[in-house]
């Protein structure tokens, strides 16, 4: 069960990206003009709580939200963005886990301009802390410093980017890439469309989006394709479901409430 909590974070951002609706401008202009994203899916006060099963244990949960109003970094406007993990009481004697992960989503191009991250798991602890600057594609943390993509993703604001995207226009089987900083190393990481069908989860029947990204079979996974992701399939694009195979089991995480969501949960039967 070590660091859960941090693999089911991981699992839900994962979405295409492909098809984003972005605007790009003359090079003359600056840097921060040259990606401009149309967000119609998420806003300010949303809050997204899962539960996390482990096998048949209901073992922890997860809490995803939008903070009230904008915070300015480095004269960027940005969405705050805040996840934290925790396993149940129940579940503490076992694996205590105490996780947060803090996203600052500038608010024209979509990518973090600040991350940080704190993490209890039962005996071992972690933060790290990161400032991005895209323009020169350069990242400057607290533990380390180094090169980057430009439009980098944190495991956080990932999850809130890939919600802007339209899916109208993906194709069964297209894959696509994602570049995400976590624990100072960019992965560069790859999924598959796999079209749409419609589950029944804590919330009731939602007719979904189903995604499968592509990890590396480690001490962790059993196989490549050991992660199926399922996101509503309406303007919220609200992550429902992630299942994963791992040696030690497997782990599902389903969204159990919702509120301040911009758009009617269309896809919700």
């Amino acid at each position: 069960m070590k660091k859960i909590i941090i693999l089911t974070v991981i699992l839900i951002i994962v979405s295409s990206f492909k098809h984003v609706k972005q605007l790009e401008i003359s090079d003359s202009l600056p840097f921060s003009k040259k990606r401009v994203i149309e967000n119609n899916a998420f806003t300010y006060g949303e809050e997204l709580n899962y539960r996390v099963h482990y096998g048949i244990i209901n073992a922890a949960k997860i809490k995803m939200r939008v903070e009230d109003k904008p915070v300015e970094i480095n004269g960027r406007q940005t969405f705050h963005l805040i996840a934290d993990g925790k396993t149940n009481k129940t579940f503490d004697w076992m694996f205590k886990v105490r996780d947060r992960f803090e996203s600052y989503l500038d608010m024209e191009f979509y990518a973090p301009i600040k991350y940080f991250k704190s993490v209890k798991e039962d005996r071992y602890s972690d933060v790290d802390l990161v400032f991005f600057d895209h323009e020169n594609k350069w990242l400057k943390g607290k533990k380390k410093s180094m090169e980057c993509p430009a439009y980098v993703q944190d495991i956080i604001g990932a999850t809130y980017y890939a919600r802007t995207i339209d899916f109208n226009k993906a194709q069964k089987g297209d894959v696509f890439p994602i570049n995400i900083y976590l624990d100072q190393e960019i992965y560069n990481l790859e999924f598959k469309y796999l079209g749409k069908e419609t589950i029944k989860s804590d919330i009731g029947k939602v007719r979904c989006i189903k995604i499968m990204p592509k990890v590396v079979k480690d001490r962790v996974f059993k196989d490549d394709d050991a992660i199926t992701l399922w996101i509503s399939d309406d303007d919220n694009k609200i992550p429902v479901r992630v299942e994963a195979e791992i040696y030690v089991g497997s782990v599902k995480v389903d969204l159990t409430s919702y509120s301040g969501l911009r758009n009617n949960f269309s896809s919700k039967k």
